[in-house]
């Protein structure tokens, strides 16, 4: 009897410091890993386009090119670009930004850019026009578009030139 209760204990031993181990770690990724930021009306005017005080001239506000992902809660392609964004923006941290715009609470935004269709991505260089892309884009096609449209922009031009424009 001694034997199957030391067993017993043995095994719960074993499972409390696995479980142990696990829960650490799944909280250091979860300290290490990449925030998206949601933008509202209000934070996108802040960080994009002040388009309120400048309607005709797009003129980027971030220090950096940004990706904006318009998505809803309920969409399910929208679901299954979002793990890609997250991974992207890890891989590309420092050098990009990525956003997410909820249409549903943020028809305005959408509306601005005309959005009719979900997902819908927002690649932003820092100098130049933006450009989009619709649906459900595999990860190689979003990297390219980063290397192609985004990371080549990166020290092109600075602020107080593209400003005095």
């Amino acid at each position: 009897m001694k034997k199957i209760s030391l067993v017993i204990a043995a095994i719960c031993l074993m499972f409390s410091v696995n479980t142990y181990a696990q829960t650490k770690q799944a909280q250091e990724s979860t300290e290490n890993a990449v925030e998206i930021a949601h933008l509202t009306k209000e934070t996108f005017q802040q960080l994009v386009w002040d388009y309120a005080n400048s309607p005709n001239t797009w003129l980027y506000k971030g220090d950096k090119p940004c990706i904006i992902d318009f998505y809803a809660n309920w969409c399910g392609p929208c679901r299954q670009l979002a793990p890609k964004l997250t991974e992207l923006a890890e891989a590309y941290k420092g050098k990009i930004t990525i956003y997410k715009i909820n249409i549903d609470q943020e028809k305005e935004l959408a509306a601005l850019f005309g959005v009719k269709s979900i997902p819908a991505i927002l690649f932003i260089p820092q100098t130049g026009q933006a450009q989009m892309a619709l649906g459900n884009l595999p990860k190689e096609t979003l990297e390219e578009a980063i290397k192609t449209v985004l990371i080549p922009t990166i020290g092109k031009g600075d602020k107080d030139s593209k400003n005095k424009k």
